[in-house]
């Protein structure tokens, strides 16, 4: 792979002295132009710095990605040892962006990519997936709730999108990388999608526990943040899916598709709720595209590109209009989605708002509202300043109304970042997993078409 970063760009940012973990203050920035980067420096920045929580701050012995770090100190008990799948996914694309913008050596990341092949290899998986959090230092699954203690196929499709760009991304490598390519390669192939049809049914469930059997009974259908979880289904070499399962489970026989409209943006899919033609949180638009390229993606169904930047954009004009007066909303902060609220942790969203900003939400809506995001990203590293920035990028959400600054991360949120942003600026996770043959050949047979097959 070509080295994308100039050197210029470290020569600005170490110039500036913003190389260190916290950055400098708000009214450094406002007080002071010279101190103020530009837009392609201050990316560098934003993504280098998220990029720490996987690499700085993974749990040490998986070298995947702790559930949570709370940099103020307050942990749910026994929480620092709990690795997530999902946002260790997520991660491990972070650290190809990582590898590509020269923030760690190829050799370095090659060497973490090996901890992480080996212990994922080992760790527990239940008809070939993993759970949703395992128990970092011995690989055993940590129930997620009363019946989440098994597979999780959603959390594990998450994890397959990374491992299908590090076999893409090391393939053409040198012998070693070649074989660290082949070990995520086989651990892709072993994940048993068509299990998770329960007896065979034509959509795909969520979970199996080893004890509660399918007593979870979640079926998958759309829309929301799983479609990747159909793609790689019906991609799956070994353990394929029919196409009826994608659209008889996902979209519900053509039930999935809305006419309805938001600031005069169409929504075009609708969550699988009945009458439902709201708004989700934003993650939506990020979870499933981090591979997935939506540039020209369409099926019968949507438009995904339109799809998500219409997303993005109801986000914001909700926020201009901000109906419930807080403070602070507008076009230099906007973006709902699920993350830390004041109380506990929320989906937030239009038809959810708490007063709450989730800076990933407009962050890694990057490649669909370039200029809005930057305006989101220059409001809080500019003028919020050291209340949003920390060791780790953006903390994971604030509310200016309730003077509520938590620092506090959460890896399904910092991961989309550094990802998404990359992808608008190089498009490398896209061109990585819609390279891949058998992902071509899953699209074609459920149905799309894309400019990349």
């Amino acid at each position: 792979m070509t080295n994308i970063l100039t050197p210029f760009v470290f020569i600005v940012i170490a110039a500036l002295g913003l190389t260190s973990c916290n950055g400098r203050s708000s009214q450094d920035h406002a007080n002071n132009k010279e101190l103020t980067l530009s837009d392609d420096s201050l990316l560098t920045l934003v993504q280098r710095q998220t990029f720490q929580y996987f690499w700085e701050g993974a749990e040490p012995v998986s070298g995947l990605a702790r559930e949570r770090i709370h940099i103020d100190g307050e942990y749910p008990q026994n929480d620092r040892d709990v690795v997530t799948i999902g946002g260790s996914g997520f991660g491990l694309m972070a650290l190809l962006v990582g590898i590509e913008r020269q923030f760690i050596t190829r050799q370095a990341g090659v060497k973490r990519f090996e901890r992480v092949i080996g212990y994922l290899e080992k760790a527990d998986r239940f008809h070939g997936a993993w759970p949703h959090w395992l128990d970092g230092p011995t690989g055993r699954a940590r129930p997620f709730s009363k019946n989440d203690n098994g597979g999780d196929l959603v959390e594990t499709a998450f994890m397959a999108q990374a491992l299908i760009c590090i076999r893409e991304y090391f393939q053409q490598g040198d012998e070693h990388e070649k074989q660290l390519a082949a070990r995520a390669d086989a651990l892709w192939k072993a994940i048993e999608w068509d299990w998770y049809r329960q007896g065979g049914q034509n959509v795909l469930y969520w979970h199996w526990s080893p004890t509660a059997g399918w007593a979870a009974n979640h079926p998958i259908r759309g829309y929301d943040e799983c479609l990747i979880t159909y793609v790689l289904a019906a991609s799956s070499p070994t353990h394929g899916i029919p196409a009826a399962v994608y659209h008889e489970g996902w979209a519900r026989s053509g039930a999935i598709k809305s006419s309805a409209e938001r600031y005069g943006y169409p929504i075009v899919l609708k969550h699988n709720v009945p009458d439902s033609n709201g708004v989700g949180p934003l993650f939506w638009s990020h979870y499933s595209y981090l591979g997935l390229d939506p540039r020209g993606l369409k099926d019968q169904y949507a438009d995904y590109w339109e799809l998500n930047r219409n997303q993005a954009l109801i986000h914001r004009e909700y926020a201009i209009e901000n109906p419930k007066g807080f403070k602070g909303y507008g076009k230099q902060a906007w973006g709902f989605t699920a993350s830390y609220s004041v109380n506990g942790y929320s989906a937030h969203n239009p038809d959810n708002d708490l007063g709450v900003i989730s800076p990933t939400a407009a962050l890694s809506s990057f490649p669909y509202t370039p200029e809005y995001s930057m305006d989101v990203i220059r409001y809080l590293y500019e003028q919020l300043g050291d209340k949003v920035w920390g060791k780790y990028g953006f903390y994971d959400a604030y509310s200016e109304t309730d003077n509520w600054f938590p620092q506090r991360y959460l890896a399904i949120d910092q991961g989309p970042i550094p990802v998404m942003i990359e992808n608008h600026r190089s498009g490398l996770l896209w061109k990585l997993f819609m390279g891949a043959p058998e992902i071509k050949e899953g699209l074609t047979k459920l149905g799309f078409e894309s400019p990349e097959m």
